[in-house]
């Protein structure tokens, strides 16, 4: 029977046994080369993730078919028999073979990055994409890369060449009812494969989200469907009703109960007598750092002894948040006083939002300065600050005395450290007060670190313990010695701000942008790498010596990156008028404190909130949701044993979301 079947129909089932096995030589790729699970290998829900795999896969390969088996089917007995059809499927053939190339390459790469598979979200990287491009060049051999698909690509063609030609041969027709039936069957075959269930519902993408374990529910996706799946949550705008329906909920959380609907507004007053010695305020982004790497949260290798070391002798939270996973988000936040919710971008390239009135530009008689060691257009990250406030200095490449490019991120932490404390003690020795943002980025991919810098020195794979590398998070040494660095970098920053003059009279604060990239980890007091918020936990801690004589010096209540701004203005004791949901740390008075993460349940974009006690989080519909008890490894849902818990911080997540989209759009500066 197969023998009579025409040769176009043959052609079209080879087709699609072949690019099912090329997905399934990539997905066998992923799971060799960047899954996190190898050692769950003997857990049954591995092979549920790859069954739902294989299944997505199947999928993927009869939609990306679709168009060609359809220009098959119409050409049916004629498709053998043109030069023009050979040429268009030999192409067509190619370019899908290419692309899903590249999207597993990128996934691989992003999900090396991020711990998440490739979504709509990646798209955000190609605004600035001479960044991007040099700095994935510097961490990976791109131009091999590139010189192997070139050669891959001459051979793909040539292959289906090859393989039409040997179906020219055989190639017999069919007349009528059969040729009918031909076409019936591979209609079939095509929906069901992409329809891919028996049930009432389709196989959808949420569904590869059933297992508590991340690292296993990321095995389940095939890239390609995933992004296209994930682009359709791209949401801009905001919706008045439940802005306003939940403004009671955040109006109690930030204690202005007496203001009108929809107005945030409440100023706080000058300190004098703080104000009376102008106290100067810095604040250094440590990038992608989170709570996991540092000793003071249990990590065996103990790389960061000078952090740790300031963290237990200065005002430091324990658990302190950040909304998103990324650099641009967390810049945008820490000085807006709203969450990034912005799904396909950030919301520093968004140009509709950057428009915001802001607590930073307050600061009045203060100079302002902004340091990073590359250039400030990265992410529009120029905008969100130029924009925003008044004579703003920036300093970035180009623009230090002396320079030495290090990467694709500049100059590195120590040159951008030693250069921003030439700047800083210029103010000092003038008696001008200041108002500093420090960006570092050395402890960043491609993770490049001297040979030697003063007392610093990389370590090598035999000076320390790879297994305990591997179990403390690490992905590899050199993921290890930025980190190191960074630790040296902060303690070589500090003894030049002493040397200077102006330590004594300057707030810091120091915070983490994310966390990195890591392997499966248990160190920490909680579950974190299970419930999954061990990436937005960072650390943050307050230098002041002339400031905070406060014997409870750790503060072990949630705490949100949104906060800073607040808590940095009341200690420097300005008058301030705050316009957003950032609240001040070291206030006090205040018994409510929860930290806001915009997260993913089952693949969709969700609202989170961590308390004391609870980890809550839902989709915006509301079909999706979770309650964990933070108190023990139990991964369970509670919600049905503490309804009101529940029911409160759904509230809290909801308003936190519907307020900052309104807030993007109604908390403009008034035009001068």
């Amino acid at each position: 029977m197969f023998r009579k079947t025409p040769a176009y129909i043959k052609y079209i089932f080879k087709n699609i046994l072949y690019l099912f096995l090329f997905f399934l030589l990539l997905r066998i790729l992923f799971f060799v080369f960047a899954f996190k699970g190898l050692d769950q290998l003997g857990n049954r829900e591995v092979f549920r993730a790859l069954k739902y795999g294989l299944r997505f896969d199947i999928r993927t390969t009869l939609i990306l078919l679709t168009p060609l088996n359809l220009w098959i089917v119409l050409a049916n007995n004629r498709f053998f028999r043109s030069k023009i059809h050979r040429l268009f499927s030999n192409i067509y053939l190619t370019i899908i073979y290419v692309a899903a190339t590249l999207f597993a390459v990128t996934d691989i790469g992003f999900y090396d990055y991020l711990g998440e598979r490739l979504d709509a979200t990646a798209m955000r990287f190609l605004d600035n994409w001479k960044i991007s491009a040099t700095m994935v060049s510097e961490t990976y051999p791109v131009y091999w890369g590139v010189f192997g698909l070139l050669i891959f690509v001459v051979i793909l063609y040539k292959f289906f060449d090859k393989k039409y030609a040997k179906f020219i041969r055989k190639d017999n027709s069919i007349k009528g009812k059969k040729k009918f039936a031909y076409f019936f069957l591979v209609l079939f075959v095509t929906a069901f494969g992409i329809y891919n269930s028996v049930g009432f519902y389709p196989l959808r993408w949420s569904q590869a989200f059933f297992s508590k374990n991340k690292s296993i529910n990321q095995l389940s996706l095939n890239p390609v469907l995933f992004f296209y799946d994930s682009y359709k949550f791209r949401n801009e705008g905001f919706e008045i009703q439940p802005a306003e329906d939940y403004f009671p909920t955040m109006a109690d959380y930030l204690n202005i109960k007496q203001n009108p609907i929809l107005d945030f507004k409440r100023t706080v007053a000058e300190n004098d007598t703080i104000q009376a010695k102008k106290p100067n305020v810095v604040i250094v982004m440590l990038e992608s750092l989170g709570a996991v790497p540092m000793g003071h949260f249990g990590n065996p290798m103990k790389g960061t002894p000078t952090l740790d070391s300031l963290y237990q002798n200065t005002i430091s939270f324990n658990n302190f948040f950040v909304h998103r996973i990324g650099t641009a988000r967390s810049v945008f936040a820490s000085i807006t006083g709203l969450p990034d919710v912005v799904n396909a971008k950030t919301a520093s390239r968004n140009p509709n939002i950057i428009n915001q009135r802001i607590i930073f530009d307050q600061f009045e008689d203060y100079e302002k300065l902004y340091f990073l060691g590359g250039s400030a257009n990265w992410a529009n990250i120029r905008a969100v600050f130029q924009s925003n406030i008044r004579n703003l200095q920036i300093f970035e490449e180009g623009s230090y005395e002396t320079e030495k490019r290090s990467d694709v991120w500049g100059i590195d932490d120590y040159e951008l450290f030693k250069e921003s404390d030439i700047e800083l003690k210029k103010l000092h020795d003038a008696k001008k007060p200041f108002v500093a943002y420090i960006q570092t980025s050395s402890n960043h991919r491609p993770f490049t670190v001297p040979d030697e810098k003063e007392s610093y020195k990389p370590l090598t794979e035999s000076e320390i313990d790879m297994s305990l590398l591997e179990k403390a998070g690490f992905k590899n040494i050199k993921q290890y010695n930025a980190l190191r660095y960074l630790d040296f970098n902060v303690k070589r920053y500090i003894q030049r701000a002493k040397e200077a003059g102006y330590f004594d009279n300057t707030i810091f604060l120091f915070y983490g942008d994310h966390n990195t990239s890591i392997n499966p980890y248990s160190h920490m007091e909680r579950n974190e790498y299970e419930l999954e918020i061990g990436q937005y936990h960072v650390p943050c801690f307050i230098i002041a010596p002339e400031y905070m004589n406060i014997e409870n010096k750790e503060r072990n209540f949630p705490a949100n990156l949104i906060d800073i701004m607040p808590t940095l203005a009341s200690t420097a004791g300005i008058k301030y008028t705050n316009y957003t949901l950032g609240i001040n740390l070291l206030d006090t008075t205040r018994t409510k404190h929860n930290a806001f993460i915009y997260d993913q349940i089952q693949g969709e974009p969700a609202l989170g909130v961590i308390g004391k006690n609870y980890f809550y989080k839902t989709n915006i519909s509301g079909s999706k949701s979770l309650l964990q008890n933070l108190n023990n490894d139990s991964l369970n849902d509670v919600k049905t044993e503490n309804p009101f818990v529940t029911s409160h911080l759904d509230s809290l997540a909801r308003a936190f979301y519907y307020e900052t989209k309104y807030l993007y759009y109604n908390n403009k500066k008034d035009d001068k």
